[in-house]
């Protein structure tokens, strides 16, 4: 695991190419998503079907995945990895998704779109300071937990008081707390540089623009299907671009924020690590010494 730009995936098919026992297993909330291939710096159709990545291009932009999608997603791929015999590498830098599989999830109502649009709409009115003053009346301990602008989360909160009949989202979480019944080892790639990777977050976002990003976002943003509020929409880069095609804001205002928001990202990221239990933390100019651990590790598991 590890902030984004720091080089996750080209580390993954270094190591998959040189151990070929190992199955890789993507954790990254926006990977999921078909269409949205540049501005994730998603691998190339080469690489793709060369090392087979699990749990990319699975969903429509139009759909919601969830942390619970991804959990029991993310368990069934464990075990048909495990079933043929091989070892599985997962990879990625969506926090809370390594979480959730790590600490185990308490059942939780599927949601339905229906639901969230109308408590959003007709019950606050499209205000987010109201839906989250209903979350602080239902759950508490949920509302101490999510920001009151991570809209998505707070809806879906709420949204599961109304499903279930009156259970709050951290009651449900409480009443199950399953881990994984594997041995799991843990590593962090962490920049020896913080300017170095910043830097680096700006050369990759001109490069995405380079390579055509405007054009994916454009082919988004004609689809009937799809808006802002969408997590696949609504997130770094392809938000700040649709927002530029609305003619709200600058081309440079548009990149200005991009890279002010992946800054910001990578240091929720890097704080998320820093306090991660059992983990082993390489910076990104030491990435033989992770090769050589995994390495270790394989030998000593056969």
């Amino acid at each position: 695991m590890g902030p984004t730009a720091i080089g996750k995936s080209a580390l993954a098919l270094k190591i998959k190419k040189k151990f070929p026992e190992i199955e890789l297993l993507s954790v990254d909330s926006k990977l999921v998503y078909q269409g949205l291939d540049i501005g994730t710096d998603k691998p190339n159709k080469k690489d793709l079907k060369e090392n087979f990545h699990r749990l990319i291009n699975i969903k429509s932009p139009k759909e919601i995945y969830s942390a619970i999608d991804f959990y029991k997603d993310s368990i069934k791929e464990i075990k048909n990895i495990l079933k043929f015999g091989k070892i599985p590498l997962l990879v990625g830098g969506t926090m809370f998704y390594f979480k959730v599989l790590l600490n185990g999830f308490a059942y939780l109502p599927p949601s339905n779109p229906l639901i969230r649009q109308y408590i959003f709409e007709e019950i606050c009115f499209k205000k987010k300071k109201r839906l989250f003053d209903m979350l602080k009346q239902i759950d508490i301990i949920s509302s101490k937990k999510i920001h009151m602008n991570d809209v998505q989360r707070v809806l879906r909160a709420v949204e599961i008081f109304f499903v279930s009949g009156g259970f709050s989202r951290s009651t449900l979480i409480k009443s199950m707390h399953t881990q994984l019944p594997y041995k799991v080892y843990q590593f962090g790639l962490i920049p020896y540089k913080k300017d170095l990777l910043y830097k680096k977050i700006e050369e990759r976002f001109n490069n995405m623009l380079n390579n055509g990003f405007e054009d994916e976002v454009r082919i988004l943003y004609q689809s009937q299907y799809l808006n802002p509020s969408l997590p696949s929409i609504n997130s770094i880069g392809y938000k700040q671009m649709w927002m530029y095609l609305q003619n709200k804001c600058t081309y440079q205002e548009m990149i200005n924020d991009t890279i002010k928001s992946t800054r910001k990202l990578v240091k929720h990221q890097l704080t998320w690590l820093n306090n991660w239990k059992d983990i082993t933390l390489i910076n990104d100019n030491q990435i033989n010494i992770l090769i050589k651990k995994i390495k270790k590790i394989l030998e000593c598991n056969k």
